[in-house]
């Protein structure tokens, strides 16, 4: 404050207003940061940068990760810190989910193979799909993903106005196209009209071993749904886009640009999913 307010009222009448001497304040005025205050300060211009580069998503865990990756070490505590201190505060808040699941019971539903055993040894060994709504002033769009378990990563993806069996398919045609995995493969969903019928059936045939939930049942597919969490934790932050056009730009940039290729996932050791692909 003295120092702000000394060119329009003395320093000596600023001390005597503020109960402190004027050797002391000149003796502050000298004082020189200490080492630990620079090294703080440096540490923490390199926090921001890596706070930025994550779109504002990584909490100090994540920062702390990807400085090490980058040579720098520090602790998780001293992270946490300095990003209290500068503000740094991840988008991640919690927000009310709407279920899209209509449990369907016909000859399409198939065996819970995966028994919620989320782990796998290789990349293409289980997937998981499953659907989410994205909300526009022009109405839903609506958002199917396929998750493979061992990397982390969106392998197949589609949006459009519909919830349909035809958006469904259209993700999963893209991830075999683009991966062309062993029919070996566990492909697990939901039992939503969307993966219960006959056009998504008759393409999956020959080519994955189908799995679904148990009805009624959401932690069956608890890393599909985890996924679509994170996704509109960093990606959304509890927005309505414009338009249909609008969100499907921002969700494309989020999954291909950022998710799969850069963001540090915590249960692959902080890699990125497609750092883990072979």
């Amino acid at each position: 404050m003295i120092e702000q307010a000394g060119e329009h009222v003395s320093v000596k009448a600023l001390c005597q207003v503020l109960n402190v001497s004027e050797s002391g304040y000149y003796a502050w005025r000298e004082t020189q940061p200490s080492a630990h205050d620079q090294r703080d300060e440096q540490l923490s211009q390199q926090i921001q940068t890596v706070f930025a580069d994550s779109r504002h998503t990584y909490g100090s865990n994540r920062v702390e990760a990807a400085l090490h990756k980058q040579g720098i070490c520090t602790s998780r505590k001293r992270v946490a810190r300095l990003m209290r201190q500068h503000g740094l505060r991840s988008v991640r808040t919690k927000q009310r989910r709407v279920c899209l699941t209509r449990s369907q019971q016909n000859g399409y539903v198939v065996a819970n193979l995966l028994a919620q055993d989320f782990t796998a040894t290789r990349e293409h060994e289980k997937w998981l799909t499953d659907t989410t709504y994205i909300p526009t002033h022009e109405g839903w769009l609506y958002l199917v993903t396929v998750l493979d378990i061992f990397t982390r990563q969106i392998v197949g993806w589609s949006m459009g106005n519909h919830h349909d069996a035809h958006l469904a398919t259209a993700a999963l045609t893209m991830a075999l196209h683009r991966h062309r995995p062993a029919a070996s493969v566990i492909l697990h969903s939901d039992r939503g009209s969307e993966f219960a019928n006959q056009v998504y059936a008759d393409t999956c045939q020959a080519k994955v071993i189908r799995s679904m939930s148990a009805s009624g049942n959401c932690f069956d597919n608890a890393m599909a749904e985890s996924f679509f969490a994170t996704l509109k934790l960093e990606a959304i932050h509890g927005q309505v886009f414009a338009s249909r056009s609008e969100a499907r730009m921002a969700i494309f940039d989020y999954i291909e640009v950022f998710y799969n290729r850069q963001r540090l996932h915590s249960s692959i050791a902080y890699a990125a999913p497609v750092s883990m692909a072979a």
